[in-house]
């Protein structure tokens, strides 16, 4: 298995962060925001949109990964039921907002509406592939 592992250190290697777990699903409960050590944590099943499809093989295939962002000075969660950890959400991008460089608000934004904003002193974000893969069922589809 070829595990994922990035890092990022500015609004770029965020941006490559997001395409990777795009459509990833969580539940409620899988959002874990650390204030003692400023971070937050979501847990996951991503997408593998690096793995490529062909005309005969079609990878459709999630991984069990973490996604982490250290120095969260706090964070603001509007649409997201916390009191349903059940729920299971569908995240579709993670995006900075410079404030007053470096720091800013890094906002993950779910499907439905969901959005969680944390204030960051800067970007410091990682990725990690950290269990198995399995054959998804389908790929996810989007709306142009």
């Amino acid at each position: 298995m070829d595990s994922l592992k990035l890092i990022a250190l500015d609004e770029q290697d965020l941006n490559v962060i997001s395409a990777h777990v795009q459509d990833a699903v969580m539940k409620v409960r899988d959002l874990q925001y650390l204030p003692g050590t400023h971070r937050f944590v979501l847990a996951m099943s991503r997408f593998a949109w690096e793995k490529k499809s062909g005309f005969l093989r079609k990878h459709n295939e999630r991984r069990q990964s973490v996604l982490h962002f250290d120095r969260v000075l706090g964070a603001k969660v509007a649409g997201i039921a916390r009191d349903k950890p059940d729920d299971v959400l569908s995240l579709l991008a993670v995006s900075f907002v410079p404030t007053d460089q470096p720091a800013g608000i890094i906002e993950l934004v779910f499907s439905g509406g969901g959005t969680i904003m944390l204030d960051v002193e800067c970007v410091e974000a990682g990725l990690a592939d950290i269990g198995g893969a399995w054959q998804a069922t389908s790929r996810p589809a989007h709306r142009i």
